[in-house]
């Protein structure tokens, strides 16, 4: 089986839209949090989310492609023409005819669906617009990024909810390993902060009611949680087989080393109170890669911030690691990005990349108050230097969708990459 490298990242969320600068707010735990813009939420049950202030499409498109694209895919191709920069690959190069483009999202263009209802029920059937199905479709992702970077290889998106991004990776990893491609975008976008979506995740009473702090809003593993709070973004990752990588000199960020995915079979929306299947999927992701508990230096959970998914999968990690555990840093970036939701697997994962290569552990800066079920463990407030190699990424979703995710940093010195 061919080894699969990461050599490329590329992200746009909340608090970055480079790569350089995701690495500068995570060291400063910048908080992408406010109160929304992107509509009035004074009668809705939620008013935060984590939001990209001042994207332009325009800055990125032309103004005829813009209008064709929700939001969800103006940002996954943004972040893909970041990550194959940052692989050095050529926009012409040859690497494209059978790279593969499995950039997911949870929702798709729930955007573009709310808006062509609302010309449906106003003006008519004649004034829903001709690009609406490719517009919305959450698979549209892979093909509009594929589109436009000239893409031939396998293509297609992978939809479990909040664990879509990272369930895309594994299957790229899977493609990979077998042969079917040497050079691959995988992640996730999305971009749903809008009055149904509130709406409705209000409803199920999961987002946080916080109006006035955003610092209280996006809370993980505090006692006082008291939901989540939406997000928009995309990351993408660039993975090639070892050989595709060696070939072309390509700087290396490290290795996908293992990984797990699991069903709880609970609840179509709530998580396994004891997180039987996020132990499965951890242990699974853990034998594959070959390494012990011990061995990981950092584990960047899934936790939403809401009060039964947080210590679900705290209780999960205490009997995957045991003893090991209270000496591993954990950590939610959700505090700081917001919940992204089907692109969480992929920002989250870029997050912990750039953590391991830079050595250091980002803070939450709002944990004045752990829960009971967090006492004795690594979770750091402020920022911390620590250098480590391994790192475990957890997602869960809707629908009882577990994946764990291994990433081993490379250790050696590269050379920085030759265009193809």
């Amino acid at each position: 089986m061919n080894k699969v490298a990461v050599t490329g990242i590329g992200t746009i969320n909340a608090i970055a839209r480079r790569t350089e600068e995701f690495i500068s707010a995570l060291r400063a735990m910048r908080c992408g949090i406010e109160k929304i813009t992107q509509f009035d939420c004074s009668d809705y049950p939620a008013a935060m989310a984590a939001e990209i202030k001042d994207f332009s499409p325009e800055q990125h498109f032309e103004l005829k492609i813009a209008n064709r694209y929700d939001r969800f895919l103006q940002l996954g191709i943004v972040a893909a023409r970041n990550a194959i920069s940052d692989a050095g690959l050529e926009p012409s190069g040859s690497w494209r005819e059978n790279a593969a483009v499995t950039v997911s999202s949870g929702i798709g263009g729930f955007k573009t669906l709310h808006r062509e209802y609302g010309n449906l029920f106003k003006r008519g059937p004649k004034a829903v617009r001709p690009h609406l199905i490719p517009m919305m479709i959450s698979d549209m992702a892979s093909g509009a990024i594929a589109l436009d970077l000239g893409c031939h290889g396998p293509n297609f998106g992978v939809v479990s909810a909040c664990a879509s991004a990272l369930h895309a990776i594994i299957i790229t990893a899977l493609l990979i390993r077998n042969g079917l491609t040497e050079v691959a975008l995988t992640g996730g976008t999305e971009a749903v902060i809008d009055p149904m979506p509130v709406a409705a995740f209000g409803s199920m009473t999961a987002l946080s009611p916080e109006r006035i702090d955003p610092l209280k809003a996006s809370r993980p593993f505090h006692s006082e949680r008291n939901g989540f709070v939406m997000g928009e973004g995309a990351g993408v990752l660039v993975l090639e087989s070892e050989a595709h990588a060696s070939k072309r000199g390509a700087r290396i960020y490290g290795w996908i080393e293992g990984f797990g995915m699991s069903e709880d079979a609970y609840h179509i929306s709530q998580t396994d109170p004891e997180g039987r299947g996020a132990q499965k999927s951890m242990r699974e992701a853990l034998e594959q890669a070959g390494i012990g508990p011990d061995q990981v230096g950092l584990i960047n959970c899934h936790a939403t911030g809401t009060p039964v998914g947080d210590v679900s999968e705290i209780t999960a990690l205490k009997q995957v690691f045991g003893d090991a555990l209270p000496h591993i840093p954990i950590q939610s970036t959700k505090g700081l990005v917001g919940h992204t939701l089907g692109a969480a697997g992929a920002i989250e994962s870029i997050a912990a990349i750039l953590q391991a290569q830079h050595g250091f552990v980002h803070g939450m800066p709002y944990l004045d108050s752990l829960d009971p079920c967090c006492e004795g463990l690594l979770i750091h407030r402020e920022t911390t230097p620590r250098s480590f190699g391994v790192v475990l990424k957890n997602a869960f979703g809707f629908g009882g969708h577990n994946a764990s995710l291994v990433y081993r940093k490379y250790t050696k010195t590269n050379e920085p990459p030759a265009a193809l």
